[in-house]
């Protein structure tokens, strides 16, 4: 009975071996699978972010103003450019165009090469013609024909409106040229029956067109 339990024993030892090694070798390969599991899991979420966060960077890029250079605008064009006048700095030069299907007055900058804005000034419901500028462009004058009859309106540029200087004048005018520091304003009155010349004065209290640094010598 000894030599059969003793010889039993190290059967049964080594049974329980084997079991116990295919346990933990089972329990390695899953650890090993969850292992594998987990980092393939981290690297899907990390793919994810990275791919998200390069979508946003294309989104914000997408909408934030682009800084492309402008290209140079072309002054003269297949349509009706006429009655040029230039600024006194000679920086700018303003002129009839009939740009887009549409007769109106346009200013281009020489040095820049390219138009510049002018907000509320063209109006649909009349026709600007023959303008003056002021020393930098400031001021523009010009004749605006609507249904009636023709006017002399100054736009400002800095305020971005227009004025009627001629509103109640007797007479037919033409031809407005405004000086270098935009408060004298010529033109042309057929008031008394013929064509004259007449000087408008804007008064001491506008704001003149004048360089940097100089005083207005006019009272």
């Amino acid at each position: 009975m000894r030599k059969l339990t003793v010889g039993l024993m190290p059967f049964g030892l080594t049974w329980a071996t084997i079991k116990f090694v295919k346990l933990l070798s089972h329990k390695t390969f899953t650890i090993q699978n969850l292992k594998s599991k987990i980092q393939n899991g981290i690297t899907i979420r990390r793919c994810f972010s990275w791919g998200m966060g390069l979508i946003l960077t294309g989104m914000i890029a997408a909408c934030s103003p682009a800084e492309h250079s402008q290209e140079p605008a072309v002054l003269n064009s297949r349509y009706t450019n006429e009655q040029p006048a230039l600024s006194g700095n000679g920086q700018l030069v303003a002129f009839v165009s009939n740009r887009k299907g549409a007769h109106k007055l346009v200013i281009y900058d020489l040095q820049k090469r390219q138009f510049v804005d002018l907000p509320h000034m063209n109006r649909p419901d009349a026709i600007a013609e023959n303008p003056s500028l002021s020393r930098t462009g400031r001021y523009i004058v010009y004749i605006a024909s609507d249904p009636g009859r023709p006017e002399i309106e100054l736009y400002d540029r800095a305020t971005q409106r227009s004025e009627i200087l001629t509103r109640g004048y007797r007479g037919w005018v033409r031809n407005p040229s405004i000086s270098p520091d935009g408060r004298y304003v010529v033109f042309e009155t057929s008031r008394r029956g013929q064509w004259d010349v007449e000087v408008l004065d804007r008064g001491p209290n506008v704001e003149l067109d004048i360089p940097n640094g100089s005083r207005s010598s006019r009272p």
